[in-house]
């Protein structure tokens, strides 16, 4: 037997006999459940400087940062040597036993800037440890003191060092801890995380490795996320949830992150089988690595809540028996109202397949109550396709727009002010579903679209949780307590108060789930990706699809006038919602304007052939700003004059040459072995690469078509030979060089006539460089590694 025949005036879920008492009602429900997500995500209130000697203190670790982040203090300048002492001196103070690590070490990870080559450093990273009563293990604390050349890294790291010894500090004045806690303070991290690799390969302190706690920052302010940690993470998860006051992260944003080319010193110990928690802040993302990254502008809640959580994890593992850590799988984890629920990963699948059937049974019981048809469910759930379509290609349509305006944003991680656009795409987000909701309401029915909203957040679930589980709770869910709500709306009386009230509590835990990725995605991925934000909006709106129906009149019965009525009705929600993106959009640009203290953002190079005398001057930027479209005329290429930049096109410009000397490259010996097949030598060249000038970083390629490379070393250190593509196929980056150079043993085979190789170096500012024009007011600096980069490059025959 068939269902039976549908009215319209019976499609909806609920059927309130007060329809704008109930939606008023839900609605200052959700927006008190929201305004609690917000709060759960909001920073602490900074401690003073006189706060308790045993806790964690933003004014007395801001002391530290002024002294950190006076200046730019790139790894193997001056400044860096006088951050050190500071940051040894200190650590001494507190009673601590510390050294200087000084090292030569590789990379770790993928951040090679070398043409087919490996990037090593000279690395100093302070330690000092604070011994444990009876060690299981040890505890590390770790962040980076060396700042980008372009600014001096306020943020970026200064506020994770001064956090970690406000943290060491709070540590001595109470009872010692059980463990072992180390402090790692690690140098050339902006380089090639060449400290952290350093100490995780080759301290003794780290050779039976332990538990890492690394403190980073990618901006100025908002909360401090725990976005990383190591494989099988589940007890790990649950100290974090048990010993951090404010426990931000998602098993989400670790999916994410494992899948993405980023790295900070948390993957090098990673690589050496280490486990443990990564974790920053993010937000304010437009000054990150810019001159704009001073003391002043690191976010005081943002160093309380990255030190209130470091010091509660530093202490619950410093008691903790470290042996025990590995659970043999993941958590699945998320922020709720300011705390940290978690459930095993094994059970991802399981729940996204019980809420794809729960989903399903709603829809059978649909059918059979005559709520929707099978022709309306099949509707509702292909049309439901639109808005999740729709929303980020309009989000990403708008940003187009609004870059087009204002061009220099494409140079930005974030804007400046970013608010009003995130609000902005919200808006549009929110306009997309409801005008799809008032154009198909009427005709496929309130209960057939609530259905194909939980269908696809259902079957989205079971995707995820097959791709990325991290990431499967994020609609699992929400589809399982939508189902479960239609199940309470199908069982009560629908003019009662219990429909309402069930919808209303699913569209609560969507709100809960999916609230934060939507408010942090927005600073992890910046404007220009904010369609993902977008679409994780409109997941949202398809789980409270129940409650935004009361916002209507009721579906159906009305004939004439009165439907006319409704359908006006029904079209205001899209026409508000769609009037604010616009309006927001239009006040973000308004207020969000380039000046003096928010300066469009530029890039500009100098390279010079000292053995031509030949210079350029080049820029990153596709569409060059007006101050860099001064410099430059085309598109160069500059794999072969200058391969230590490695080989994207840039756009590039004739420059004077300036009298500056090219490194040297001495050879200190020159033998031959016999390979095999023994008709075929090898020759071994043993060479100094030494600079001319104070720089901070040489490089050394070797031309393939002259040799081909079987093995080298530097600094007695051997490095990986993996030739590249194009003439410079070999060669190495050495950052933080010493003045008297450093030493390269190349074996090769020759390929008859002299070897030809390439020297480089680089240092940096422009000012001294014939033909630069000091920037404008209102002009800045991008943030980039090679941002005002001084290379010089010579060829030798050996």
């Amino acid at each position: 037997m068939g269902a039976p025949p549908t009215r319209p005036a019976d499609r909806a879920l609920t059927k309130p006999r007060r329809r704008l008492t109930s939606a008023v009602a839900a609605l200052v429900a959700l927006l008190a459940v929201g305004a609690g997500v917000l709060v759960g995500l909001s920073t602490p209130a900074p401690r003073p400087a006189d706060a308790p000697a045993g806790e964690f203190s933003a004014a007395r670790a801001y002391r530290n940062v002024e002294v950190i982040a006076a200046e730019p203090h790139v790894a193997g300048s001056a400044a860096n040597d006088r951050v050190r002492e500071h940051l040894v001196g200190t650590l001494r103070g507190l009673g601590l036993q510390t050294e200087v690590q000084d090292a030569v070490a590789p990379e770790a990870g993928q951040l090679s800037g070398a043409a087919g080559g490996a990037t090593l450093a000279r690395v100093r990273n302070v330690v000092a440890r604070l011994p444990g009563t009876d060690p299981t293990g040890k505890v590390f604390l770790v962040s980076h003191y060396d700042s980008v050349q372009t600014g001096p890294g306020g943020n970026d790291d200064a506020a994770g060092t001064a956090a970690i010894l406000e943290v060491a500090r709070a540590l001595t004045t109470g009872p010692r801890p059980r463990n072992d806690i180390v402090f790692v303070l690690t140098d050339a991290e902006e380089a090639c995380l060449c400290g952290a690799a350093g100490f995780a390969a080759d301290h003794p302190l780290a050779r039976d490795g332990g538990v890492v706690l690394n403190l980073e920052a990618r901006g100025s302010t908002g909360p401090v996320i725990m976005f990383e940690t190591s494989r099988n993470n589940a007890k790990l998860v649950e100290v974090f949830g048990k010993a951090a006051p404010h426990p931000v992260g998602t098993s989400f944003a670790v999916e994410i992150y494992r899948a993405l080319p980023n790295d900070t010193d948390f993957t090098a110990f990673l690589d050496r089988k280490f486990v443990g928690l990564n974790s920053a802040y993010i937000d304010g993302g437009a000054i990150y690595h810019t001159p704009l990254d001073v003391p002043a502008r690191v976010d005081r809640g943002s160093l309380q809540m990255h030190g209130d959580n470091a010091l509660g994890l530093a202490r619950e593992f410093g008691r903790t028996d470290l042996g025990d850590l590995d659970a043999g799988h993941d958590d699945t984890y998320f922020p709720v109202l300011g705390a940290l629920v978690s459930y095993p990963g094994w059970l991802t699948l399981p729940l996204a397949v019980a809420a794809l059937l729960a989903v399903g049974a709603l829809g059978w019981l649909l059918r059979r109550r005559g709520r929707a048809t099978a022709g309306t469910l099949a509707a509702g759930f292909g049309l439901t396709l639109l808005p999740v379509v729709v929303a980020p290609l309009g989000a990403w349509l708008l940003w187009a727009a609004i870059t087009t305006i204002r061009p220099g944003y494409a140079e930005l991680l974030d804007p400046y002010r970013p608010v009003w656009y995130r609000l902005a795409v919200v808006a549009l987000s929110a306009a997309v579903l409801f005008c799809w909701y008032a154009l198909l309401r009427r005709r496929v029915g309130p209960a057939a679209l609530a259905f194909g909203g939980l269908a696809w957040l259902a079957v989205f679930g079971v995707l995820l949780a097959v791709a990325v589980p991290g990431g499967a709770y994020l609609t699992t869910l929400p589809a399982l307590a939508g189902a479960l709500a239609g199940f309470v709306a199908l069982a009560t009386r629908r003019d009662g108060p219990w429909p309402v009230v069930a919808v209303t509590l699913a569209a609560a835990v969507a709100v809960v789930i999916l609230l934060p990725p939507v408010v942090l995605l927005f600073p992890a991925l910046g404007m220009g990706m904010g369609a993902v934000a977008a679409l994780v909006a409109v997941l949202l709106g398809l789980a409270v699809l129940p409650v935004v129906d009361l916002l209507h009149p009721r579906a159906g019965g009305q004939r004439g006038l009165l439907a006319l009525r409704a359908r006006r009705l029904g079209a205001l929600p899209a026409a508000a919602a769609a009037l604010a993106a616009v309006v927001l959009a239009g006040v973000g640009l308004a207020v969000d304007r380039f000046d003096a203290a928010h300066p469009v953002p530029t890039h500009l190079m100098y390279a010079l052939d000292a053995g031509t005398g030949k210079a350029a001057w080049l820029t990153r930027e596709e569409k060059p700003q007006p101050w860099t479209d001064g410099y430059v005329d085309g598109t160069v290429s500059i794999a072969d004059d200058f391969p230590g930049l490695g080989a994207t096109e840039l756009r590039g410009g004739p420059a004077t040459a300036a009298p500056l000397p090219a490194p040297k490259v001495e050879l200190l010996s020159d033998s031959r072995s016999f390979s095999d097949p023994p008709s075929r030598d090898q020759r071994v060249l043993r060479v100094r690469v030494v600079p001319q000038r104070q720089v901070r970083l040489l490089t050394l390629h070797v031309d393939t078509s002259t040799a081909t490379v079987r093995s080298a070393s530097v600094a007695g250190r051997d490095v990986p030979v993996e030739p590249g593509d194009g003439k410079w196929g070999f060669g190495i980056v050495f950052h933080a060089p010493p003045p008297e150079g450093v030493e390269v043993t190349l074996t090769l085979v020759p390929r008859g006539g002299a070897v030809s190789v390439r020297a480089m170096d680089a240092s940096d500012g422009l000012s001294a460089v014939p033909g630069f024009r000091p920037r404008p007011e209102g002009v800045g600096v991008v943030g980039s590694h090679s941002s005002e980069m001084l290379a010089v490059a010579r060829t030798y025959p050996l």
